[in-house]
């Protein structure tokens, strides 16, 4: 009896020790995926303008009745931020994009398109935009490609196209900043680059 209960202990023992060893290798390995896979930025369509273009200089009207010009020269950056009232990360992005304006100085507006001027104009009370430049246009989402939201395009002061993306979280629109501060289009360029140089 007390021969079979050292044996159990010592096969416990034995059983534990190398599920400890099979989370060690494992923890490693994931380790190891975690510095190949690299982060993903902004999802950048291939329609519409590219990145480096100068945008079409071109006048929208606003909802509160202002004007947005979108091309030439602007003394801040331009974030044009394509949301919808009916879309949920919408609403959770809104706020992220206003700090994000707010902490890098940049100009920030919305547009979105639909025919339903009172559902956007409760939005726009809502998410509390009536500070921004708020525009319904279907053509000026057109004109970049848009084809899911949130999407967002970033204009240099410049007028040019400095970043374009799909962006779901407040780091894709960071990557969009990114990719405008490294002159790299999108994140999946400069691996590619980085891959082709090595």
């Amino acid at each position: 009896m007390m021969t079979a209960l050292i044996v159990s202990n010592v096969l416990a023992w034995i059983t534990v020790v190398a599920l400890g060893l099979v989370v060690l290798a494992l923890t490693r390995q994931v380790g190891l995926l975690h510095e190949r896979i690299a982060p993903a930025g902004a999802l950048t369509p291939t329609s519409g303008p590219k990145v480096g273009e100068a945008v079409d200089q071109t006048r929208y009207t606003t909802l509160a009745g202002g004007d947005l010009v979108l091309g030439g020269h602007h003394d801040a950056s331009r974030l044009l931020l394509f949301v919808s009232p009916t879309c949920p990360v919408c609403k959770g992005l809104v706020p992220v994009a206003r700090r994000l304006a707010s902490q890098e100085g940049l100009d920030l507006a919305f547009a979105s398109d639909g025919d339903n001027l009172l559902e956007h104009e409760r939005y726009v009370d809502e998410m509390e935009l009536a500070a921004h430049p708020y525009v319904l246009s279907q053509p000026l989402g057109i004109s970049f490609g848009v084809s899911k939201l949130p999407f967002a395009v970033l204009i240099d002061t410049n007028g040019v196209l400095a970043a374009k993306g799909l962006v779901n979280t407040r780091e894709h629109l960071e990557s969009l900043l990114e990719a405008a501060e490294s002159g790299v289009p999108t994140l999946q360029a400069h691996l590619a680059t980085a891959e082709e140089q090595r």
